[in-house]
């Protein structure tokens, strides 16, 4: 071959592999094989599905949607908080930090009839 067409040559063949890399690298990383921190429902889906079997836990007595080092999180008021307590309450519900608080009882306040 003359020296210019191998240097056309060479640079097309690269471009090719910078391309095919290119394609199948995305591939790879939407196959999940680079985990995603980012959650894929809000907040507030999240907490209407998981309310209910927290609820369930014996001293669980509420759950909100706050706020933990500035980034939404679930929090989830018990009684009294417990390392048993804590062992059923998961750290992590669908990408959102869980954060136990400790609140006592929650009553009713007495109807204000002025």
């Amino acid at each position: 071959m003359i020296p210019e067409t191998k240097k056309t040559f060479s640079s097309i063949a690269l471009m090719l592999l910078f391309i095919i890399c290119l394609c199948f690298g995305a591939e790879f990383i939407e196959g999940n094989e680079i985990e995603n921190d980012m959650p894929s429902k809000s907040i507030i889906e999240v907490l209407k599905e998981h309310t209910d079997e927290l609820m369930s836990i014996p001293g669980v007595v509420g759950t909100a949607e706050g706020l933990c080092d500035d980034q939404p999180c679930i929090k989830v008021f018990v009684i009294k908080n417990t390392p048993e307590l804590e062992q059923k309450i998961p750290n992590v519900l669908e990408g959102f930090t869980v954060n136990v608080e400790e609140t006592g009882e929650f009553r009713a306040l007495p109807e204000n009839n002025d």
